[in-house]
Formats: structure tokens, sequence, C-alpha cells
């Protein structure tokens, strides 16, 4: 579970959000307001939205920055972890601290485009399953180092064989879920990157959506570039077992004088 950080900093709009776009941050105190200016000219007058910073222990002027913003940003609210819990920790706590009942995420560094979210929103609206749907972006052409694109198709190829997730690219930050879908999954360190194989699991369905994907215009990678596969094959592991230890039996009938006793939820396993 996600720890209880300190020092919120909320501000709320009139009209409760449908979208909340969580993002975490980590010492990226030049990406704060560029960024967050991104995510208010992709979405605002097209959907009721909120957005949700997360500083995960920055050591430098993140939060300052964060703070500087919210009297510009009245859609802007934000949460402060005491230290760093890591990129999968501070996903988990915008998403307990989100309002709406969907989440868009997208990493901090500014090579998700925003502009994009109305993309991945358009398909996870046209859904029938939407409870149980994660919408992934695909980034067609990765703008990253020689390096981080081969450790990163390596993971993905790993990823993909073991666990079977059928997702090119489970790194991508850019995602669309429900956020009750995501509250009821397994959480451990470096979960984000197992979100198609989790989802999964919990009989959910992935979509991969091609995605735009920028250089790092401003600072420098905060978050480990080997955690793609050498620190996470122990998670990897992890996960398969979650997976084959999952059950998930066929309903063959359902009595009940209350025909809204169990919301449309056959699975007596959701969650475990």
């Amino acid at each position: 579970m996600a720890p209880q950080p300190p020092e919120p900093v909320a501000n709320t709009s009139e009209m409760p959000p449908a979208l909340s776009v969580v993002v975490p941050l980590h010492n990226e105190a030049e990406n704060v307001r560029p960024l967050a200016l991104e995510i208010r000219d992709a979405l605002e007058g097209k959907v009721a939205y909120e957005i949700v910073y997360v500083d995960d222990g920055s050591t430098d002027t993140t939060w300052i920055a964060i703070q500087d913003l919210t009297g510009e940003l009245p859609r802007l609210r934000a949460i402060r972890h005491a230290a760093c819990a890591g990129q999968s920790t501070a996903i988990a706590t915008g998403v307990a601290f989100a309002r709406a009942p969907v989440i868009a995420t997208l990493d901090g560094d500014g090579q998700n485009d925003p502009a994009d979210i109305a993309k991945l929103i358009e398909v996870f609206d046209a859904a029938a399953d939407r409870q149980r749907l994660l919408v992934a972006g695909q980034r067609a052409k990765r703008r990253d180092t020689f390096v981080k694109r081969l450790s990163s198709r390596v993971a993905n190829g790993v990823r993909s064989r073991m666990l079977g997730d059928r997702t090119p690219d489970t790194g991508c930050g850019l995602k669309v879920f429900d956020r009750n879908a995501f509250l009821v999954l397994p959480h451990f360190d470096h979960m984000h990157r197992f979100l198609p194989a989790l989802f999964l699991r919990n009989g959910g369905r992935v979509v991969s959506v091609p995605v735009n994907h920028r250089p790092r215009a401003r600072g420098v990678s905060k978050y480990g570039l080997f955690d793609r596969l050498w620190i996470g094959i122990v998670d990897l592991f992890g996960v398969m077992w979650l997976k084959n230890r999952r059950m998930m039996p066929e309903i063959a009938e359902i009595a009940s004088g209350d025909v809204t006793a169990n919301n449309g939820n056959t699975d007596p396993g959701a969650g475990g």
C-alpha cells in the first residue's frame, strides 16, 4: 500500500472531475510548469479533469514549483512523499488521492505528449468493458538513447514471452484505466511496468494505441535505467506466480432477492 504522504496541496474546481491525470515527479522542477500547462491545453473544454501531481520525495525545488503553480491552475492538486518511494508507489498514491473514476497516467519528464490523452480516452470511452480495460500507449518512435531503447526492447520482449501480456510497450507511462480496477490490483515495487499482465490476470483486457514520444527537453532521467529488466527480474517471476495462482471461476447462476446486490461483480476473488 502507498504510504500516507504529508503536505497535500489541493485546489478544487466547481465541476467534479471525470478524469484525473496522475503524474509522478522526482526532481523534475524544470518540468512542473510546462507539463501542467500542456495538460491544461490538451484537455480544457473537452472533459472535466484534474491534474494530480505526486512529488516523490524530491530533493530539488519540485515541491516549491508545484506550490507556486497551484494559484495559476485551479485544477491542479498535489501531494508529496516524505522520501522517494519509487514510481509505482507514486502512481498508487496519486490514484488513491484522485477524485475521478477514470485515470490517465503519464511520466513527469515531458516525453509523453499530453495531446495523446484524448486519443486514449476515445478508445476507452467507446469500450463496453471500461471497468476492466487498460488502454496503453505504444511509443511508435522512441526518442531516447540507444542504450535506453535497447534495454526497453529486451525487457518488453522478455516480459511478453514470459507473461503473455500481448503488449508491445509496457514501459510507456501514458495509460488510461478505471480507478477502482487499479485499486484492487496487487501493489508492489515496479508494478507499473506490469499493469497489462495484472489487468489480464483480473479478467481484464488491454488495448495498445500508438502515441507520440518526445526527446527530453529539460533535466535528466531520475528513475533508474536498469530496472527495466535486471532489477525487475524478481518482480517478473512474482507476477508469473500471481498469474498462475489466480482463480477465475465460471459463474453458472446467481440467485438473489436484490438484483443489485453484487453491483454486477461476478468475480468473488477481485483484488486478491
